[in-house]
């Protein structure tokens, strides 16, 4: 078989013939010849027994040998498939084996009680509290097995996160009594499938898939360095790049609806006017909505938190176009960067707890 493999297109027979299946599927059949042959080169029934059951013994063992040696061979072939290759197959086979060597096993005892294989199968239901205790990891690793593959929560390649047992990185192999997973600092961590199944895990293929990767995060501004905007300000504003447009229009729409509802501007309270907090808000927003490493079809939003002890929190919400880690870390920081030296042009401070140098804290509005 292994030379007529070779003048084959097909992958699958070479696989096999390296696996061995073949080779133990030979094997039952000088067995089975062994087996009927027996009765009619002895004649004393003690010895024909014997060697009978041995010869069955000898047939169910192989057999097991060939479907375990064909479920490995089955699970490369998979794995080299394209539509397969990041699923886990590998469980699948493992429980075919498993459910192979259970048959077996039950099949062995009754040759060797000379039971028929119903009547162990059946005798096997007052002992299953002692068999589901022997068990139990298998089990669960059938279950949970079969949960992951049919709801394709996990595939070899996928990145999670289960912070429980402490894993952080790309799924290596998934099998029916572990995930292996190797982490960002090249460890390996292995998780039983039940934990992934019975507790949380998180799985960030929905991101890779996605046309982005989020960024979520905030930066807490002083809430005393909030003030309305005077007409200097304004006028300072409308020299930035993103805000000349934004600043017209909304003084536009403020102007009228001062004018529509009679309000005394003598009074600062009175009425509405532009804060320089709102006008920041808007800014990034517009430096966002510009900036060539953002996702523009997905959510970019600037928004206020609840107000802490700290300050009130202006958060970022977007996403980036690359989702490659090291791409993402530099995209994010080079807009923080940018927006922490800018914040002070808009006469608002980031709180800071006072470090121990006791320098002065100088604001910067120019």
């Amino acid at each position: 078989m292994g030379h007529l493999a070779k003048f084959t297109k097909t992958q699958w027979d070479d696989l096999f013939v390296e696996e061995k299946v073949f080779k133990h599927i030979a094997h039952v059949i000088p067995a089975i010849v062994f087996y009927l042959s027996t009765p009619i080169a002895l004649k004393s029934l003690f010895w024909i027994n014997l060697f009978e059951k041995g010869a069955l013994i000898y047939i169910v063992f192989v057999i097991i040998r060939a479907v375990h040696a064909s479920t490995k061979a089955m699970t490369k072939v998979y794995t080299k498939s394209e539509d397969y290759s990041n699923k886990p197959i590998q469980i699948i086979f493992q429980i075919v084996a498993v459910i192979a060597y259970f048959v077996g096993g039950i099949s062995l005892l009754s040759i060797l009680l000379d039971t028929s294989f119903a009547t162990l199968f059946a005798g096997l239901g007052a002992s299953m509290a002692i068999i589901i205790l022997v068990f139990k990891d298998t089990i669960l690793g059938f279950v949970a097995g079969w949960q992951l593959s049919s709801n394709d929560m996990l595939r070899q390649g996928d990145w999670i996160t289960v912070p429980k047992y402490g894993a952080d990185g790309n799924v290596e192999e998934v099998s029916l009594y572990s995930v292996k997973v190797r982490n960002f600092d090249n460890t390996i961590t292995t998780v039983p499938p039940y934990a992934l199944v019975s507790d949380s895990f998180q799985n960030w293929r929905g991101m890779q898939e996605s046309g982005g990767r989020r960024i979520k995060r905030s930066i807490i501004i002083d809430m005393t360095s909030i003030q309305f905007c005077t007409p200097e300000m304004l006028d300072k504003f409308r020299k930035i790049k993103y805000l000349t447009e934004y600043i017209d229009t909304t003084e536009e729409v403020i102007r009228n609806y001062n004018q529509e509802n009679g309000t005394d501007n003598t009074m600062i309270v009175n009425g509405r006017r532009q804060t320089n907090i709102g006008v920041f808000r808007a800014y990034i927003q517009k430096y966002l909505e510009n900036h060539p490493e953002v996702n523009h079809e997905m959510t970019t939003m600037v928004r206020q938190l609840q107000p802490t002890e700290k300050g009130i929190p202006l958060e970022l919400y977007f996403f980036t176009k690359i989702k490659d880690w090291i791409y993402y870390e530099n995209v994010q920081s080079d807009i923080f960067d940018h927006i922490m030296a800018v914040v002070t042009a808009f006469g608002l401070r980031v709180f800071q707890y006072p470090s121990s140098s006791g320098a002065p804290y100088h604001l910067y509005t120019e």
